[in-house]
């Protein structure tokens, strides 16, 4: 599903004030209905891997929390990987606690033997953009908490090498990623070593303004943007780590956008190592609507295989 290239259409409900189609609908009183990424499932030990999950809250002014990912047989003291996970939804549907994205951070905590972090940051249009920026990077800081070992959480002071350190993001979320990985290169990460990012399917703006960021972004500058247009970005040789690996589908109308990132990355005279995944005859964020497909395990295990690098 193109989640992003969808805009708003004349809503047929008189109620509707508008409708953004497979996403979300705004009626005239001002409440929103989401079309997708409404369905969630609870925390605890998964019975397919036996990862633990627990939900956390960050700011409860704000209602940013996430999810928490432990795997299986970790003995006390033992330190593993940290991956921060950042979903997708065109920036303004879905949550960690969807079956789907609960299925993935199990599956990659697992097959990874990580510590999964999944952030839950505010939606647009309620929370407009850059709050899910800011609402991520609030929770990297309050993962950095956790360095010393004296932070709130601790499954996180107990068992998070913050040494290694990952970002991991589909969609929308990849973009996010990307850009807390900008963020911490020029404000410090507080103390954690990002390793390297890991883009699925990810969402950049192309050569022209995005119809449905400019609803969701009331500062958005157009092309000039880098938050959303990041290949065009000149800092991007900044960028916050060592390490980036990308994914693309063929048949997702993102897929140019991905590649054209891949190749500014790489142009750029960042010091880094990327590289690129293309899938055939596959859709946008296809790993999270069809899992169990042999496609979506090849992705699974080419994003276990980077973070297992060393």
């Amino acid at each position: 599903m193109d989640l992003l290239k969808h805009t708003a259409t004349i809503p047929t409900n008189p109620d509707v004030a508008r409708e953004i189609p497979n996403l979300l609908r705004i009626y005239k009183d001002g409440h929103i209905e989401r079309l997708l990424g409404v369905e969630t499932v609870s925390s605890g030990t998964d019975s397919r891997t036996n990862v633990q999950s627990k939900d956390v809250t960050i700011n409860p002014e704000t209602g940013l929390s996430a999810r928490l990912y432990l795997p299986p047989n970790t003995s006390p003291s033992q330190k593993l990987t940290l991956l921060i996970y950042i979903h997708g939804g065109a920036f303004c549907v879905c949550t960690p606690f969807n079956p789907g994205y609960h299925l993935h951070m199990n599956t990659l905590s697992a097959d990874a033997n990580v510590v999964g972090v999944s952030v839950h940051y505010r939606l647009a249009p309620e929370s407009p953009i850059p709050i899910c920026y800011d609402d991520t990077w609030e929770a990297i800081q309050w993962v950095a908490k956790h360095v010393n070992g004296d932070g709130p959480e601790p499954w996180l002071n107990d068992h998070a090498d913050f040494g290694r350190v990952f970002f991991g993001g589909d969609s929308a979320g990849a973009n996010i990623a990307h850009n807390m990985a900008m963020r911490g290169a020029s404000e410090g990460f507080g103390g954690l070593n990002l390793n390297g990012i890991v883009l699925a399917c990810p969402f950049f703006g192309g050569d022209e303004k995005d119809l449905l960021v400019e609803f969701l972004y009331p500062n958005y500058e157009g092309v000039d943007d880098v938050k959303i247009h990041s290949a065009k970005d000149p800092k991007i040789s900044g960028l916050g780590c060592n390490r980036v690996l990308i994914f693309v589908a063929e048949k997702d109308f993102l897929r140019e956008r991905g590649q054209r990132y891949y190749e500014a990355l790489k142009k750029s005279g960042w010091s880094g190592t990327v590289d690129i995944n293309e899938t055939e005859g596959e859709n946008h964020v296809f790993h999270l609507f069809n899992p169990d497909s042999e496609k979506s395990i090849a992705l699974v295990k080419k994003f276990v295989e980077f973070i297992k690098q060393t």
